[in-house]
């Protein structure tokens, strides 16, 4: 699987599937399979016993897993989706941009 430039904590914009055009922020990352969680993005109801966590079970909402070609960051400027680009600044840190507004994300 290839790099992630997506991380925890980014807002993004979902692109396609039920959710299309719903924004949030990733919750969870995972690297291998390529998905990423976004908070209120993807619900499904899991239908549980009750245990220490949930001392009454019944039916929770949670956020499972969506591909990360369906998400795209969110330009920090206008909140639209953006594609995110690599440079480095005069002091020689490596940072994130936003490729429409130019914005520098992190």
């Amino acid at each position: 699987m290839a790099k992630l430039d997506l991380k925890k904590g980014d807002k993004v914009v979902v692109t396609a599937g039920k959710d299309k055009t719903k924004s949030g922020r990733i919750l969870k990352v995972f690297p291998d399979e390529g998905r990423v969680i976004v908070e209120g993005v993807n619900i499904v109801k899991r239908h549980t016993k009750p245990s220490a966590q949930h001392p009454e079970g019944g039916i929770i909402e949670k956020e499972a897993p969506i591909h990360v070609s369906n998400v795209q960051m969110a330009d920090p400027k206008t909140g639209k989706p953006t594609r995110i680009g690599h440079k480095f600044l005069e002091d020689g840190t490596k940072v994130r941009y936003a490729k429409k507004s130019g914005e520098v994300i992190d």
